[in-house]
């Protein structure tokens, strides 16, 4: 069964996007990481899709889960 895309909008110094991370890595779950402090276009782009402007911004087949939620998380990957 394949993955779902994982998509994370994220900043270096937030300690939620870490975390999440840290979950991807111990779950093998493959995702994109994309650092908004540095890529003006993902930082806009993330506003459009979510109207968010912190993060994390996880997107999981292009459905946004704002913040670290992990319960959300295991839902939409069946973990």
């Amino acid at each position: 069964m394949s993955q779902p895309k994982v998509i994370m909008f994220s900043t270096p110094t937030c300690s939620f996007c870490n975390n999440a991370k840290r979950y991807f890595r111990e779950n093998k779950i493959r995702f994109a990481d994309v650092d908004v402090s540095k890529d003006q276009k993902a930082a806009i782009d993330m506003q459009r899709r979510t109207g968010q402007t912190g993060v994390p911004v996880i997107l999981i087949n292009n459905r946004p889960i704002v913040g670290f939620d992990k319960n959300k998380i295991d839902k939409m990957l069946n973990l």
